[in-house]
């Protein structure tokens, strides 16, 4: 069986690859509808639809590659159903990188680990 923990990571290297390709459209799915992201310069996203047009916005950049995150942790709360995961993201475009830590929080919506909210800081 699948713990919780192995099913967050799992998804989010899914949400890696399918950055890497380009299609945001499939990223839908791994959102809450009512998702907040700060982005590592400090814009705030409010639900999945602006998270997915963001993503759309970069991909139309030609320069742009990929964002990578590597989970460090994931901690689950006592029943579960939330879960906290830390790790390091790289933004990388033709011609620059950055990079930074993001904290996420994940929730199980009818079996389903989506996220609830992301934060990323730019640090280099």
């Amino acid at each position: 069986m699948t713990t919780p923990q192995d099913a967050i990571r799992a998804r989010r290297k899914l949400t890696n690859k399918i950055i890497a390709a380009h299609d945001a459209g499939r990223l839908a799915p791994f959102f809450d509808r009512q998702v907040n992201l700060i982005s590592g310069e400090g814009g705030l996203l409010m639900g999945a639809q602006a998270v997915v047009a963001a993503f759309q916005a970069q991909f139309a950049d030609p320069s742009f590659v990929t964002y990578a995150r590597t989970t460090e942790s994931v901690v689950l709360d006592a029943e579960g159903q939330r879960a906290a995961e830390t790790g390091t993201w790289v933004a990388t475009w033709k011609d620059a990188t950055s990079s930074g830590s993001y904290l996420a929080v994940w929730k199980k919506v009818v079996g389903q680990w989506v996220i609830e909210s992301e934060t990323f800081v730019t640090l280099a």
